[in-house]
């Protein structure tokens, strides 16, 4: 079990509040982290278990009298109607880091916490491993703040692991730590797990095979704009069809939706998302890329570059336990930046090139919003391929993405 970043987060939840739900996609490693953390003093059940659930089901109070805290419930979404329950337990003994729950299903659990646990539990969300957590440097990884304030001079972290190995391989633990573990197999298995277990328990969908098709067309729609019409279109669903199962998606954390920049500045902006999906293992085996030539080859390869980048950023919010303050910006007169991040009253803006010959054209756009916004850009810089960091002219740096990533 490598570090987590969350655990920092985690251990700082549990002395204050009753309880703590951790939520995350599946084979996130959340019950991993949460019996290495508390395993030694809390008693422990999966919800997975058709057994237990019949237990629940029956007869609620005598389990919650049996599994007395400190106990971690794993997978709590398949028996939510426990949580009003340990809401009048938390009641009657308020003791901070007595229940632990973990689940998969972010609007099943959540709709269930909202009701009962406001105000009682921390929400922590467990993502796949952040680059940081890959390489074995949790324990040195910093929040967003700390981060941005040392970021005129990072250093280029030391890692074997190749760009292509990261983008094909993902960030799931088990497939991203083993290398005996076939790929292919790994996300074929993952899918259809996820398709038959979480996408069933959140909404009536009649035809599986048609809701695989829309996954597998999200995949193709990472890094772009989100455009539900022409996706609803190419599926042929109705575009009310299209939000539901694009809910769903989000809900169970296989995608993210990154919002445009909505603060005046001056410009008619485009209001549309992003989407990305949150795991390149999971997207590039959905486009069909199983090899580094391929992925090299593909016009694919600088929208799974951009989702790598932008899905770490993400990780770095959730695992310190923040909301995330990311943005991206682009206005109708094609000035456009990838990755707007809102700190502390000022912009830090990145532009993200999956290439390794960067030249100061690649930061056009960085070059004019710094003009245009003047004191309210803390910092610009491009993420990229290239082997090393350097400048770009007029206060802009290019950055190695192990740079960033590993910092």
């Amino acid at each position: 079990m490598k570090p987590r970043v969350l655990a920092k987060t985690i251990h700082k939840a549990l002395k204050t509040f009753p309880a703590v739900v951790l939520t995350g996609p599946r084979q996130s490693g959340k019950t991993t982290l949460l019996k290495m953390l508390c395993g030694g003093t809390h008693k422990f059940v999966s919800l997975e278990d058709p057994d237990a659930r019949l237990r629940v089901k029956d007869d609620p109070i005598g389990f919650l009298d049996y599994y007395t805290p400190p106990v971690i419930i794993d997978e709590i979404q398949y028996a939510s109607e426990l949580l009003s329950y340990i809401k009048t337990k938390i009641d009657e003994k308020r003791k901070a880091g007595q229940w632990l729950f973990t689940g998969s299903q972010n609007f099943v659990l959540m709709q269930g916490v909202s009701q009962s646990l406001a105000g009682r539990a921390a929400v922590l969300t467990l993502l796949p491993f952040s680059y940081s957590e890959r390489i074995g440097q949790a324990k040195k990884s910093r929040d967003i703040a700390a981060f941005l304030k040392k970021i005129e001079n990072p250093s280029v972290a030391k890692s074997p692991i190749s760009l292509a190995e990261v983008i094909l391989r993902g960030n799931y633990p088990e497939i991203a730590s083993k290398k005996s573990v076939d790929r292919q197999l790994w996300c074929s298995s993952y899918i259809a797990t996820y398709l038959e277990r979480d996408v069933r328990n959140l909404a009536q969908i009649g035809d599986l095979n048609q809701f695989e098709r829309f996954l597998r067309l999200s995949a193709t729609r990472t890094g772009q704009l989100l455009n539900l019409s022409s996706m609803a279109r190419d599926i042929g669903i109705s575009v009310p069809t299209a939000k539901r199962w694009l809910s769903i998606l989000e809900a169970s954390h296989q995608i993210y939706l990154l919002y445009p920049y909505y603060k005046n500045i001056g410009k008619r902006l485009i209001k549309s998302p992003k989407l990305y999906f949150s795991d390149t293992a999971l997207a590039s085996y959905l486009l069909g890329l199983n090899d580094k030539q391929t992925l090299y080859a593909s016009q694919s390869f600088g929208p799974l570059f951009e989702t790598l980048i932008v899905t770490d950023f993400l990780k770095r919010f959730v695992h310190f336990g923040d909301l995330p303050s990311m943005y991206y910006l682009r206005t109708r007169d094609e000035l456009e930046i990838d990755l707007v991040i809102e700190l502390n009253q000022k912009l830090y803006l990145f532009e993200i090139k999956g290439v390794m010959a960067i030249t100061p054209k690649h930061a056009a756009s960085l070059f004019r919003v710094k003009k245009d916004l003047k004191g309210l850009v803390g910092w610009a810089g491009v993420i990229s391929a290239s082997q090393d960091n350097f400048p770009l002219g007029r206060g802009i740096i290019n950055y190695n993405w192990k740079s960033i990533l590993g910092g």
